[in-house]
């Protein structure tokens, strides 16, 4: 039953209120037509209205929010004035489909603005950056000592055996141009600084083409330098170009947040950006001249038909488009350009998905052949060689267990082959990818191959949840901020989206 004050309103011939609201909670007014059921408005600009489930005034409505109560009024007088209530925009309305539009047509139409008009994965996305540029990274540090034996022009593999090599596969690598020793210090250098800067996310889009440009240019110089990590490397490398791997967790994430609007609408200046490329464009302009190998037009590339030289340039034109559509076109233009970008974004996200199961799908096949691995016994012999044996110690007591031998070796092989098919089902997939992140660690550790492991454990880390990647990101964001102190300009709402990496 209504109460008093209820009441009271309603003979007097005016909309009546009953809110029950926490202690924190913003003030809440009701209104309501004639007849009708109450509606509740949030006076803060909350966008929740409630709805009476009765147009009876005896009977209490009860509001969808749980700390809301409206209790509807009677029917007023037809000439009483009453506020007009405003109803809250909720989201965009799907556009209406033709009467005669099959269900084919209409799931691709929902795919097609799915694919278009958002770019999927973005945690995802960012784990791969950062998870393959500190691969990299580490792998050149640790190296560094040894550079010169293992990608410098008189090392044991030298410049000509190299030039030959690569004659013959046509891959691409820029440290063929010449012998000189300085060259090679300034790639080798270039390499570090691209890998550096893309895992902290700065200039993404023009970071991860050097960083695609340091990878094959030293890998491809010795192609004997690796220990199957490079391989997924190699790929992931000129993949990461056509993603959109910076929306978070990013200094470029940070600094669209921060990006601070002209009066007249345009963005600010960007000085650096504008440098940077007009640099990298005169650089390619020159070796082009030059008639420096590896940057044919329509040669040996990427794809057929289509040369490293064409393709550069199509990644240095395509950033200048951008930045001029995002400063003097933001209307129709930038919309075109972001769904095109979007649909790239999507697509390289879903080769790499692709790539890492035919990857496991192609190991766990290959081994279910061999004899080794049929009887159980595999995993064994690498644990009794030296250059595979870290600890002593501990591969001979491991090997000496048949047992644990045999579970590791055939369970090995069934979560390879396993994994595949197991996308469509999220828990058994789940379950099956703490088990190869797992697998991959005991590589790390029992085998010695670090940087393999933590190839493939970035590459199995595009199958992570997104509540798991948000959840790992707060954690890691506490952290910092109890080692770090803030800066007095961050905000409450920065902080909120450092948080879940947000831009």
């Amino acid at each position: 039953m209504p109460s008093q004050t209820a009441r009271n309103a309603a003979d007097a011939g005016s909309p009546a209120t009953v809110g029950r609201t926490e202690a924190n909670s913003p003030a809440t007014t009701t209104e309501a037509e004639p007849g009708s059921s109450a509606t509740t408005r949030v006076e803060s600009g909350s966008s929740a209205t409630t709805e009476a489930e009765s147009d009876f005034p005896e009977t209490a409505g009860q509001a969808e929010s749980s700390t809301e109560r409206a209790v509807p009024t009677p029917t007023a007088p037809s000439d009483t004035a009453w506020p007009v209530v405003v109803p809250h925009p909720g989201p965009p309305a799907k556009p209406p489909a033709r009467a005669d539009e099959t269900r084919i047509e209409r799931a691709f139409g929902q795919a097609f603005r799915r694919v278009t008009g958002s770019a999927l994965a973005p945690y995802q996305s960012a784990v791969i950056r950062i998870g393959f540029a500190a691969t990299w990274l580490f792998f050149l540090l640790r190296e560094w000592p040894n550079r010169h034996e293992l990608y410098g022009p008189h090392g044991p593999w030298n410049g000509d055996m190299a030039r030959q090599l690569i004659g013959g596969n046509e891959a691409f690598s820029i440290l063929t141009w010449t012998d000189n020793l300085g060259w090679f210090e300034l790639v080798y250098g270039l390499a570090v600084a691209a890998s550096a800067l893309l895992l902290v996310g700065w200039r993404t889009r023009t970071m991860s083409v050097l960083f695609m440009v340091g990878v094959l240019s030293l890998q491809n110089r010795s192609i004997f330098v690796g220990d199957g990590g490079d391989n997924v490397l190699h790929l992931m490398a000129i993949y990461l170009v056509l993603t959109r791997c910076g929306q978070v967790w990013s200094l470029d994430a940070r600094r669209a947040a921060k990006r601070v609007q002209r009066p007249g609408g345009r963005p600010e200046r960007d000085v650096t950006g504008v440098v940077l490329w007009s640099a990298l464009g005169l650089f390619l302009a020159v070796t082009q001249v030059l008639g420096l190998s590896g940057l044919s037009w329509f040669g040996p590339g990427p794809f057929p038909n289509v040369g490293w030289g064409l393709t550069l340039w199509v990644f240095w034109l395509a950033h200048g488009v951008w930045w001029a559509a995002r400063r003097y076109a933001p209307g129709e233009p930038r919309t075109v350009l972001d769904m095109i970008t979007k649909l790239v974004h999507n697509g390289a996200m879903l080769v790499i998905v692709v790539e890492v199961c035919l990857i496991y799908a192609t190991a766990g096949w290959y081994k279910i052949q061999g004899s080794r691995w049929q009887d159980g016994t595999a995993v064994y012999y690498p644990m009794h060689l030296d250059y595979f044996s870290p600890w002593p110690e501990l591969s001979r007591v491991l090997a000496d267990n048949g047992l644990m031998i045999m579970l590791i070796t055939y369970g090995t092989v069934i979560v390879q082959v396993a994994f595949p098919f197991t996308l469509f089902n999220r828990r058994l997939k789940n379950v099956l990818l703490v088990a190869m992140i797992g697998e991959h660690l005991s590589i790390a550790f029992l085998l010695g191959l670090p940087f393999f492991s933590l190839a493939m454990i970035t590459a199995d880390a595009v199958f992570l949840p997104t509540v798991f990647l948000v959840w790992l990101g707060a954690r890691i964001t506490s952290v910092r901020d109890r080692v770090l102190p803030r800066r007095k300009g961050d905000t409450a709402e920065q902080d909120r989206r450092a948080a879940v990496g947000t831009p």
